[in-house]
């Protein structure tokens, strides 16, 4: 396993830890396994605002944000919200 795929694991078992209910899309914007594009669907972002929602991805993702993750552009949508688009 590279670190990329690493990464994504570790992105990916700790939003589902958060949010059990997620559909997550990943994409390693530059190779280099720390600038991401990330869509989360799930019920947990029902009723909240898109700030709240980010918070709430960050605050699951805790400690990688300050490395060995860099940038994360985030999409995130309610499963309502992803049926639409």
């Amino acid at each position: 396993m590279n670190a990329s795929q690493a990464i994504e694991t570790e992105i990916e078992r700790r939003l589902r830890a958060a949010m059990p209910d997620a559909r997550i899309e990943l994409r390693d914007l530059t190779s280099t396994a720390d600038h991401w594009q990330a869509v989360v669907v799930s019920a947990a972002f029902e009723g909240k605002t898109p700030v709240a929602r980010q918070r709430a991805v960050f605050a699951a993702l805790g400690e990688m944000m300050h490395g060995p993750i860099h940038a994360l552009t985030l999409k995130t949508l309610t499963p309502a919200q992803a049926r639409q688009a």
